[in-house]
């Protein structure tokens, strides 16, 4: 059983737990924390969700992320997912947005990490990820702007893209 805590719309702690697959009560939200993650080089990493997966199996998605567990941190939570999804274990994390998505009672924290970590080293997490890509700013931008990324991680990170776009 995996339990998390419960958030009130203003991402302060609700005092009480949630568990996952379990109805959240109206007007509370679980934390999500994600990561777009950057190569020193200016590449970005894709990661390829398994077969397995319920939600968009096969899917390559941007960065990493997931549930906040009960207890941890913003912080805490992005750099454990990022660890377990890809390995990747050093880096500047920055924060580039904060959404509240009530459809999903899930509060977003997006971040860009910056890492000099070797780009042949990742590691993928069995049940979760099954391959890897870099693609340079451009492949980025357009595996963007192709909508192959889910739609709501779409919605979340379209601010970001459009700033990386302006930047020569």
């Amino acid at each position: 059983m995996e339990l998390w805590d419960a958030y009130k719309a203003d991402g302060t702690l609700a005092g009480f737990d949630l568990v996952r697959g379990e109805k959240i009560p109206a007007g509370y939200f679980h934390m999500v924390c994600e990561a777009v993650i950057q190569h020193a080089d200016g590449d970005y990493l894709l990661m390829q969700r398994s077969f397995e997966k319920e939600i968009s199996p096969g899917a390559w998605e941007i960065g990493a992320g997931g549930s906040a567990l009960k207890g941890e941190n913003k912080l805490e939570v992005v750099f454990r997912e990022v660890k377990e999804e890809t390995g990747i274990d050093s880096g500047e994390f920055e924060e580039i947005y904060r959404l509240v998505q009530e459809k999903q009672q899930s509060i977003y924290y997006g971040y860009l990490l910056k890492t000099d970590y070797p780009k042949d080293a990742i590691k993928l997490q069995e049940g979760e990820t099954i391959d890897y890509k870099w693609l340079m700013k451009e492949e980025f931008i357009e595996f963007f702007d192709t909508n192959q990324a889910a739609p709501t991680l779409t919605e979340r990170l379209r601010e970001f893209v459009d700033t990386i776009r302006s930047v020569e």
